[in-house]
């Protein structure tokens, strides 16, 4: 299954940058969003991850995996069958 993916990052920070050279070595699409740009970015990440941590990834069915590494990131897309 395709989906909408919506990534929440801090460009500096170092498992962000990772999380989006895992994506895009993959052929992931995703809408990139720095939380430090806008204060209701921020608080939309913490709405719905109930954190303050990045990367966190949104599905457009609504699941959340919040603060996460590489390992993580892949488990989570192939337990919910999200593909490139």
């Amino acid at each position: 299954m395709t989906t909408a993916l919506k990534l929440y990052v801090k460009v500096w920070c170092p498992w962000c940058v990772m999380a989006r050279e895992w994506l895009d070595g993959r052929g992931y699409q995703y809408t990139l969003i720095d939380v430090e740009k806008t204060r209701a970015d921020y608080d939309e990440m913490i709405r719905l991850s109930g954190q303050r941590r990045t990367p966190t990834l949104v599905t457009g069915e609504g699941l959340v995996l919040p603060d996460f590494g590489p390992e993580e990131l892949d488990v989570f897309l192939k337990k919910n069958s999200i593909n490139p």
